[in-house]
């Protein structure tokens, strides 16, 4: 019998188990420090980008994307696509464009619950918010707090829509985007026109029975139609 087996097994020296654990601890500690660097650097990032340059065939999809997540509920993937959407139109980075897109989402919720004016405007911090990280990064100067009023403005006409008139809600996204890129409302009627029609029509839908996937189809075709129209009216501008 070896003089190993005799003993017995040999134990770890306390020393040995607390310099592991001090190892793991360090490093540990280390990689929240590098996390933590990286979104405090990430969120006061003063980068600002053209908010011209997008890709309206992707904005379009995560678009349509965004509205079957709104109207299913599905709370954490509209998140995620507010994320990208902020990112890939309006060029975020990616800490701020979750910051962003928190205060999208819990905007939305907060405006799906409402039920009158009073409700609705709960909603407009959040979005002075949203609106607020998009000037930070954006290239041109715009008004927060009208921007953010006009987007939730839309929201209204649009729940509201028995009130109004269609053009009512055109009026509305155009002078949106008007008040964004400093731009007369008129060169975005075709962007608001195609934009309230897609709004309209899953509307339609979804009253008389349910929104089928050729639906829905259409609907990303309208909106396609909608951001290449905008994205022609900014860029020309």
């Amino acid at each position: 019998m070896s003089e190993r087996a005799f003993h017995g097994p040999q134990a770890v020296a306390p020393s040995t188990l607390g310099s592991s654990r001090l190892r793991w601890s360090l490093a540990i500690f280390g990689a929240f420090v590098l996390l933590a660097a990286w979104i405090i650097a990430d969120l006061s990032s003063k980068t600002r980008h053209d908010l011209r340059d997008f890709d309206p065939a992707k904005v379009a999809r995560l678009e349509t994307s965004m509205w079957r997540s709104y109207y299913d509920h599905e709370r954490l993937r509209l998140f995620s696509e507010l994320g990208e959407l902020l990112r890939r139109q309006y060029h975020l980075p990616l800490w701020s464009s979750w910051k962003g897109a928190f205060h999208a989402a819990r905007a939305a919720v907060i405006f799906q619950k409402g039920r009158g004016r009073e409700d609705y405007l709960r909603a407009l911090p959040d979005l002075e918010k949203f609106y607020g990280l998009i000037h930070r990064h954006s290239q041109t100067s715009f008004d927060v707090r009208a921007v953010a009023a006009l987007e939730l403005e839309w929201w209204i006409v649009h729940r509201e829509r028995a009130r109004h008139s269609r053009r009512r809600l055109e009026t509305a996204l155009a002078e949106l985007q008007s008040r964004i890129y400093g731009l007369p409302p008129s060169r975005f009627d075709e962007h608001a026109r195609a934009r309230a029609e897609a709004m309209l029509l899953r509307d339609a839908r979804a009253e008389s029975g349910g929104v089928s996937e050729n639906d829905w189809q259409q609907i990303g075709a309208l909106l396609n139609r909608s951001w290449l129209s905008l994205h022609h009216a900014v860029s020309a501008g």
